[in-house]
């Protein structure tokens, strides 16, 4: 047995699929099934089956495979992480998340400073919705908007500013039209948000119509009030720079989100993660 082998257990159970494992590894499908079949023949054991709707399923032999091959990762991942860090050089690369907004319209434009400050360093941003895993080397860094409720002593989270929220439509639309337009939300799914929980109280209260449309992205949001579907909650610092919106005056108190960054404690002294830590502090709002 060899750990390239457990890799595409692994994959397989990140992936689903044949084609999502493979994704994730790089390689085609049938590499992945031929790969899986000659390390269970190796182990002797049973560590998938292929439902009706081509998902593959682990076995209880796989999934405890999969979770030895997990930790075997972050050992690895970490081993990496030290051995290329221990001149404190600022190179090599940083992978690092946050939602779609706050990458596309924040971290992606001050990039330029940071690599002109530190030319041998590679910079992944990743836009995602999603939480990614810092345990699991997902992503070195995370940019997130509430504070981590988990992690425990591997990962270290600071707060590194504020995320102000204002009203805004699109800029075409005359001010008093856009005072009436419908609010734009978001899905059940993510009416947990603080901006949504607003939305809702506010039309509640105020007897005023939640348009027809919703998503689970602030993106999303962005572009449906700049396509005119109606006015929403978006971050100022976004929105403020955008031509295609008109600000609004707000009627009530608007929540604020507060900027959490996470990092891997056995990476954050890395000469690579401190200089993104520093050009991310002085990036966010404060």
């Amino acid at each position: 047995m060899n750990w390239n082998d457990l890799r595409y257990v692994l994959a397989v159970s990140r992936g689903r699929t044949l084609s999502g494992a493979a994704r994730l590894l790089g390689v085609d499908d049938t590499t992945v099934a031929r790969r899986l079949a000659a390390t269970q023949k190796t182990l002797g054991v049973r560590l998938y089956q292929r439902l009706p709707d081509a998902t593959l399923q682990l076995t209880s032999a796989g999934a405890r495979t999969a979770l030895q091959a997990e930790r075997i990762e972050r050992e690895i991942g970490t081993l990496h992480a030290v051995l290329s860090g221990t001149d404190d050089l600022v190179s090599g690369t940083v992978r690092v998340t946050s939602v779609p907004i706050i990458v596309d319209h924040l971290l992606i434009p001050a990039s330029r400073i940071l690599l002109k400050r530190h030319p041998q360093l590679a910079l992944e941003l990743v836009g995602d919705a999603r939480d990614l895993s810092l345990t699991r080397r997902e992503a070195d860094l995370a940019l997130r908007l509430a504070r981590p409720k988990t992690g425990g002593t591997q990962i270290k989270a600071r707060r590194v500013g504020t995320l102000r929220y204002g009203c805004y439509a699109a800029a075409p639309c005359p001010p008093r039209e856009a005072s009436r337009l419908p609010w734009i939300t978001y899905e059940d799914a993510m009416s947990h948000l603080p901006q949504a929980r607003w939305i809702a109280s506010y039309a509640a209260d105020h007897d005023e119509r939640i348009a027809p449309v919703r998503v689970n992205d602030a993106q999303a949001v962005l572009s449906a009030v700049v396509a005119g579907l109606g006015r929403s909650l978006l971050p100022c610092i976004v929105a403020d720079g955008e031509p295609r919106l008109r600000k609004l005056a707000a009627k009530a108190s608007i929540p604020s989100r507060e900027l959490w960054l996470l990092a891997h404690s056995e990476l954050r002294t890395l000469g690579r993660i401190e200089a993104v830590i520093e050009w991310i502090k002085e990036t966010v709002p404060r």
